[in-house]
């Protein structure tokens, strides 16, 4: 089972100039828990979906009252920088949508 095939919404958008946050919301407390509690969606989950170097996210936090899971990630490119092409960022979290949890079932 794939991250998009579970969650709520999955988006993104800018935090600033040289950040971008992902956020992903779930619907059903048992499959945030059951990822939460497993650690399949980490820093170090969110770096390999988007290659890069683990320091390049920050701010990774859950919040358990909403479901959610956010963490900001460096930009490569400053928002309206030479050969950027997402100046809002709201097209950057499609490689969160392939994470895949093997073990869990609908």
């Amino acid at each position: 089972m794939k991250l998009q095939d579970i969650a709520r919404t999955v988006r993104s958008k800018n935090a600033g100039s040289f950040m971008i946050t992902v956020e992903i919301i779930f619907n059903d407390p048992q499959k945030y828990y059951y990822i939460k509690d497993n650690a399949y969606i980490s820093q170090e989950a969110i770096a390999k979906a988007y290659d890069l170097p683990i320091e390049l996210v920050t701010d990774f936090c859950f919040y358990d009252p909403g479901l959610g899971i956010k963490a900001n990630f460096r930009r490569l490119i400053p928002s309206g920088g030479p050969n950027e092409s997402d100046v809002y960022g709201c097209q950057q979290y499609a490689p969160l949508l392939n994470i895949e949890f093997p073990d869990l079932k609908e």
